[in-house]
């Protein structure tokens, strides 16, 4: 079994080679268009209450989020190192923790159809796993993340997120904190703020806003619905923002979620991951705390493919204009299309 970190001389990152994961149970085909026998439960899915996980664990019969440890890690306490590699190949073991968050009881519900009450107890989670993780000493640096849909590989349609606290910093982030750091020196402000700044300026690309949060399709969006969502204020992470604060991102999370699914009346695809500072230990000042949307769909069933600019050359290239993606999130409801139409359904149960 090949467990382990092997550095990338040439991009100057690790890459984290678990083959052991390529026989983790995949039910994504399977479970996806099932009709529950219970509301909200399939009796065969290892994410369920009450079910048992393919390493014998059962799981409680939870009713809020629930979270335990990954059963398929690709970083973890005992990870083996088996390389030989000597010189330029340099390996080490891919030491950290991997975790699960399920967000729901619920099998047949999604992170845009949560209520406020459990989304903003999912906040308090994700910042509850970001100390808890980031505070283990071979820990510098925790990436929460959510795969949603087929098309990007989501191995169970259970609504679920991952979180990986790694012995190295993921090289998006990295490059942040880089950036974020010469800008600050070399202007005196926080990067992240100049965007926002210039984002609330020009207004085309902004897709909702509250008081302290605000979604926006970037003005160097790469894919075609990509969005970011940020407090207004510079935090490191979750973990320093006030409680209004948390619920306006909650809020302004979930909006977003809302457009994309209303966009084409069908759960949206997307890679979503919490753009957090490291817990290395070092100041990061200018770095400012974010999520990052990134959905591969173009259109309905048309794949944003990444070809010869971004694998091979390393850039994206873009088909689509932001402003014109923007505009068609904007313009959508922040009322479910499913909730719309239980509630046409149903007229007297409409909220006064």
């Amino acid at each position: 079994m090949t467990w382990e970190e092997r550095w990338h001389p040439l991009r100057e990152e690790w890459v984290i080679v678990a083959a052991h994961r390529q026989n983790r149970p995949w039910t994504g085909e399977t479970l996806a268009g099932r009709e529950a026998p219970i509301p909200g439960y399939v009796d065969d899915c290892y994410l369920c209450p009450g079910n048992s996980r393919i390493s014998g664990a059962v799981n409680p019969t939870y009713r809020t989020a629930y979270v335990f440890d990954n059963d398929h890690p690709c970083v973890g306490d005992a990870a083996p190192n088996h390389s030989s590699a000597a010189g330029v190949l340099r390996a080490r073991p891919a030491n950290g923790i991997a975790r699960v968050v399920c967000y729901s009881p619920c099998h047949n519900t999604t992170l845009a159809e949560l209520t406020p009450v459990e989304m903003m107890a999912l906040m308090h989670v994700w910042r509850d796993q970001y100390l808890d993780i980031g505070a283990r000493p071979e820990v510098t640096h925790v990436l929460t993340f959510e795969n949603k849909g087929e098309v990007v590989g989501v191995s169970n349609p259970h609504p679920h997120c991952q979180i990986y606290g790694t012995n190295f910093v993921f090289k998006n982030i990295e490059t942040e904190v880089k950036a974020g750091q010469k800008h600050l020196g070399q202007t005196g402000r926080v990067l992240f703020q100049d965007v926002i700044l210039a984002e609330k300026q020009d207004g085309r690309r902004v897709i909702f806003e509250n008081n302290s949060a605000i979604a926006f399709v970037p003005y160097f969006a790469r894919y075609a619905y990509e969005v970011y969502v940020a407090p207004k204020a510079t935090h490191p992470s979750l973990a320093s923002l006030s409680a209004q604060e948390l619920q306006d991102f909650g809020e302004a999370m979930q909006a977003v979620l809302v457009k994309y699914d209303n966009l084409w009346q069908m759960p949206f695809p997307y890679v979503m991951a919490l753009h957090q500072a490291p817990t290395d230990g070092a100041q990061h000042a200018g770095f400012h705390f974010h999520a990052e949307f990134h959905p591969p769909l173009r259109k309905p069933n048309l794949l944003k493919y990444l070809a010869g600019p971004e694998i091979g050359g390393g850039s994206f290239l873009s088909d689509t204009a932001p402003e014109d993606k923007a505009a068609e999130l904007r313009n959508q409801s922040c009322v479910h299309y499913r909730l719309a139409r239980s509630l046409s359904a149903a007229p007297e149960a409409i909220p006064i």
